[in-house]
């Protein structure tokens, strides 16, 4: 008897690690050239702001995952719950930032914003994946 909770595929597990660590990376990146045309702070509010979407994400990913494998009734109300503070959260942290920083908001957003472009890059990949698939 197997008692291994279900989760994504292997692919999609793969895939769902993946984004993170790309976020970060293409964060960090933006931060180096952040430092060469502007200056320190900028390049720590756009890796700050590439790290806050990393771990977002895979909250994200936990939640949901523990969500929709779990075949509870009870799940709806605390997956409202659990996404109302993850907004607010989030929204905690752009008032702060804009309260304390407000000169560097667009860096923070600029890196938080990171997550947009790696799932377009994935979402390529894998339509191009099934495209030779059908092939």
């Amino acid at each position: 008897m197997n008692h291994d909770p279900p989760s994504f595929s292997g692919s999609e597990e793969k895939i769902l690690r993946r984004i993170p660590v790309e976020v970060l990376i293409l964060a960090f990146c933006l931060a180096l050239s952040a430092v060469i045309l502007f200056d320190a702070a900028t390049a720590v509010f756009v890796a700050a702001g590439g790290a806050a979407a990393a771990v977002s994400f895979v909250w994200l990913k936990k939640s949901v995952s523990r969500f929709l494998f779990s075949g509870k009734g009870r799940a709806v109300r605390s997956a409202v719950l659990l996404y109302g503070l993850r907004l607010l959260l989030i929204i905690a942290i752009f008032s702060i930032i804009i309260i304390l920083f407000s000169k560097k908001i667009i860096a923070f957003i600029i890196g938080f914003s990171m997550v947009v472009p790696v799932l377009f890059t994935e979402a390529g990949i894998a339509l191009l994946k099934m495209k030779q698939w059908k092939n």
